[in-house]
């Protein structure tokens, strides 16, 4: 018997005025001609994005959610390097804090999974110093939540660079360039258009690091074989973490545009998955990365609370018999 539980991603459609990703252009903050001001104006809209990211987190309580994506645009332009003088960890302190305080009473899964321009395969510096300081961000947020950064950073490999093996070699020879506390966070999802199951995998066996199985993106891009065969390889991944085994689940928002994700999930095809992998793990975390957000939590939940072999625990959790 398996237990799985879902989280969703970042925002909520169901809870008004609540996005934990106001954010402020740096041409917006330039407009601007009073600096202080501009900076105090980001900071306020940062506290925002706390207050706000903090009424996610009790809605998630109040409705048995207990995994779930922060926004990675908590603090606006927070990387930008224009601002690199800016201690935004100060005046922030608070909002930080209450989150903190709040995790720290209702323990939840959280992670993050920062935006595609984390390229850890790159053969150029600036984009791979860039990388490495977008992920220090994200561990900086984590520390002041005081959330363990060990494997909270889901990214993708990156690009293919008209020769998948040599990118992924690339990826191998950056690896040394990552401080170890970012290494630590980092976990490896397949992606939908260049880097497969198997080719994720072997860079997660090679580096140490959990690999987050994504379904939709598999049956996008695949090598010709079934996920089944792999199974075993991404759960063994996981034996890196003291977190359950994480995949990510949508569905393809029609048969023209497939890869791009619609607004709910599709409960046969996430049916057709779960019994495939029954017994093989005995907790299972699924983000749905669907376009209605919490409310495709809430649907899925009631769409499977009939099927045989699902025994609901609660309002976003269930046993897979």
């Amino acid at each position: 018997m398996t237990i799985v539980r879902l989280g969703y991603v970042a925002m909520s459609t169901t809870l008004s005025n609540c996005s934990p990703s106001q954010t402020m252009t740096f041409a917006q903050f330039q407009r601007l001609k009073d600096r202080d001001a501009a900076v105090r104006k980001l900071e306020r809209i940062a506290l925002s994005n706390l207050e706000n990211c903090l009424r996610l987190l009790r809605h998630n309580r109040a409705n048995d959610i207990r995994f779930f994506r922060l926004s990675s645009r908590l603090v606006p332009l927070a990387n930008h390097e224009e601002l690199g003088d800016w201690d935004y960890i100060s005046p922030l302190g608070e909002g930080f804090g209450n989150i903190a305080n709040f995790l720290k009473e209702y323990p939840i899964r959280v992670d993050f999974h920062p935006d595609h321009f984390v390229v850890l395969n790159t053969d150029k510096q600036e984009i791979l110093r860039t990388s490495i300081q977008t992920l220090s961000m994200h561990q900086r947020f984590l520390k002041e939540m005081r959330i363990p950064a060990e494997h909270r950073c889901v990214i993708h490999i990156g690009g293919g660079y008209a020769d998948k093996e040599k990118a992924l070699e690339m990826f191998i020879h950056n690896w040394a360039y990552i401080p170890h506390q970012l290494q630590a966070m980092i976990i490896l999802e397949n992606d939908d258009t260049t880097f497969t199951l198997k080719e994720s995998l072997y860079l997660c066996e090679k580096l140490g690091v959990p690999c987050v199985f994504d379904y939709h993106h598999h049956l996008a891009h695949h090598d010709g074989t079934g996920w089944e065969q792999d199974w075993e390889r991404v759960v063994s991944s996981w034996s890196w973490s003291k977190l359950p085994v994480k995949m990510h689940i949508s569905s393809p928002k029609s048969e023209k545009e497939y890869r791009a994700h619609a607004d709910y999930i599709d409960p046969t095809m996430f049916l057709e998955f779960l019994r495939g992998i029954k017994g093989s793990v005995p907790e299972l975390d699924c983000m749905i990365e669907a376009k209605a957000k919490d409310a495709a939590l809430f649907k899925l939940m009631d769409d499977l609370k009939s099927e045989p072999g699902i025994e609901v625990i609660d309002g976003a959790s269930f046993y897979l018999k």
